[in-house]
């Protein structure tokens, strides 16, 4: 995924760029209410649609949401958007509405991030019906199960990559609305055709806070998805007790890129603009994702680990190697800094959030080097808001310390329990799944973690991650991973060593390495792997280091659409020969090289 193609809009080069002039703004205007700033502090915030009607009252004119058309932009005001969502619910209740003693109708949504994904999520809500989100990298069988597990009868589309996939296995009885742009063979209606009969009509749902809104699929990283049920209140909940921590102004700004059908990006980008006031801009694609966060200069910004990696990757190149940068950056600290936080569009960004996935420390610590603090935190598509870092109370390698109102636990086996108000409801039609992860009102996230004494939580891998060697002792992946990816020469990491004679660190070349002897990359590789065995138990020393020359992406299955590896999927492919490996370096008493396309 290269990601870091474009810099400015006329793609100068790194060094002449102007640092913008950023006029100061108070800590106390930062820090304060901002119910009180956005004038929401008296309103009724119980359910989405009570902000969508707020702000159509109290700032109509205000715009909301920003989509890119080649070198223009397409702004809907909350005026117009409010008229434009209801009228495609009023026919969508028309059609599909509650009736007394019928349950609501679950909906699929397949497109990629535009102003028209989240119109279309708030008129299937303000129907009364559910939203069920598809990525658009969903594999066919998973599509497929999806759509007729959760019984979908009517699919509203928009650009997706996985369309004819899709359309191959769509039952005929499925219902399709088009959004604008979007043309097929099989029968549809399109949404300008609906807004044209229903524009200035509102439906006659009154939603409530408990209602059922959403059923959102995990992306599998193991075994087969589970639709996680989301009222309004457990997708307002999270970020409402998150305002004083993410967003530290009125109407802020904020890039949607990531896929909306995960819970992540619909919460921290969605969800925070209607509870801020925010503006919302589309990334057009994710090789203009640089130019896009220079044109949006967000003030809230998340990403996985993976695209801090990719960032990083495309800042040193920039600069021709990490050795230049840093030179560049030991005889102008503050201006180099300076200009590349205005290169990635971050200069006004207030809050840099990393999660998803564990990011390795050595990471977060070369980004304080330019400038930009990332805060790493804790959620999960069955309760988020959950940990967080924020400035002046951050841990390099820590997700932070439990945000107000949310109680954490650590159980006997070291999992991470939860329990606060906006947790999930529980898992779609599968009640057994459903009593072992929400038990007694506690969330049972799968995470093995530790608390230290001042209440900060550390990840130490996850529950089903933990495996035995060959010597029947434990591994946990996740802090011998971390500690490699000190390395300057790797982009991705999977340590495999279920039943194996020794530890195999799997890795992916990131750019700069690609440019050096394989040589040099395979001495860099084996003295980090002998570093890091200084520092683990004997059963926990990595035996071989197997050098991947193709990244994992979602498309090959190493990845799964929010940018987690697939642990599973990557033992399989090089399980095989991962522990012949391995059993050759303990019979040899070595560690070993290896390289594999």
């Amino acid at each position: 995924m290269a990601i870091c193609g474009v810099w400015n809009e006329r793609n100068a080069p790194l060094q002449d760029l102007t640092p913008m002039v950023i006029p100061p703004w108070s800590q106390h205007e930062n820090r304060q209410d901002t119910e009180r700033i956005n004038g929401t502090k008296n309103m009724k915030t119980e359910t989405l649609l009570d902000y969508i009607d707020h702000w159509h009252e109290t700032a109509p004119d205000v715009t909301w949401l920003r989509e890119r058309r080649g070198d223009q932009f397409v702004e809907w005001s909350w005026r117009a958007a409010q008229e434009e969502l209801y009228a495609i619910a009023t026919w969508i209740e028309a059609r599909y509405g509650r009736v007394h003693g019928t349950e609501s109708a679950n909906i699929a949504l397949l497109s990629r991030n535009r102003a028209h994904w989240m119109l279309a999520d708030l008129a299937i809500i303000a129907s009364g019906n559910v939203t069920v989100p598809l990525f658009t990298t969903l594999a066919q069988d998973t599509a497929r199960y999806i759509l007729e597990f959760a019984n979908t009868r009517l699919l509203i589309l928009g650009e997706a990559e996985n369309w004819p996939r899709v359309s191959a296995i769509l039952r005929n009885d499925v219902e399709i609305i088009t959004l604008p742009g979007v043309e097929i063979d099989a029968p549809h209606t399109r949404w300008e055709d609906i807004l044209a009969t229903h524009r200035g009509q509102r439906p006659a749902h009154a939603p409530t806070a408990g209602e059922m809104i959403s059923i959102v699929f995990t992306s599998g990283t193991t075994g087969i998805p589970k639709g996680v049920m989301h009222t309004h209140a457990s997708m307002l909940v999270p970020m409402q007790r998150c305002r004083e921590y993410f967003t530290v102004r009125a109407n802020p700004r904020f890039l949607s890129y990531l896929p909306l059908s995960h819970i992540a990006e619909r919460q921290l980008v969605l969800v925070q603009s209607l509870i801020h006031c925010g503006s919302v801009t589309f990334n057009e694609s994710l090789p203009t994702l640089v130019r896009d966060m220079v044109e949006a200069r967000p003030n809230f910004f998340f990403g996985p680990p993976r695209v801090w990696e990719q960032l990083q990757q495309g800042i040193i190149g920039k600069f021709g190697s990490a050795q230049a940068l840093q030179k560049a950056l030991e005889q102008d600290l503050a201006g180099v800094s300076q200009r590349l936080r205005h290169a990635v569009g971050l200069d006004e960004a207030d809050y840099m959030l990393t999660g998803a996935a564990p990011i390795p420390p050595a990471l977060i610590a070369w980004y304080d080097t330019i400038g930009l603090a990332l805060m790493e935190g804790f959620g999960q598509t069955e309760i988020m808001g959950v940990t967080a870092n924020v400035p002046g109370a951050r841990r390099i390698g820590s997700i932070g310390r439990a945000i107000a109102g949310v109680e954490i636990r650590i159980a006997e086996d070291g999992e991470l329990l939860v329990r606060s108000d906006g947790a999930a409801t529980g898992y779609y039609k599968m009640p057994e799944k459903t009593a072992e992860t929400f038990v007694d009102g506690w969330v049972h996230t799968g995470d093995k973690a530790r608390v230290d004494s001042d209440g900060f939580v550390y990840l130490t891998g996850r529950v089903k991650d933990y495996y035995k060697t060959v010597h029947g002792k434990f591994v946990a992946p996740a802090p011998i991973e971390n500690e490699f990816a000190a390395n300057n020469y790797v982009e991705q990491l999977c340590l495999l060593g279920r039943g194996y004679s020794k530890t195999v660190m799997l890795c992916v070349l990131n750019a700069a390495a690609r440019e050096q002897p394989p040589d040099i990359v395979a001495n860099a590789m084996r003295a980090q792997a002998e570093h890091v065995n200084l520092n683990v138990a004997k059963h926990e020393r990595i035996g071989v280091v197997i050098i991947c020359r193709q990244p994992w992406t979602i498309e090959n299955g190493g990845m799964t659409p929010t940018l987690k590896l697939r642990r599973d999927a990557l033992e399989s492919r090089f399980g095989e020969q991962a522990r012949d490996l391995a059993q050759d370096a303990a019979t040899r008493g070595e560690l070993l090289i290896h390289w594999r396309d």
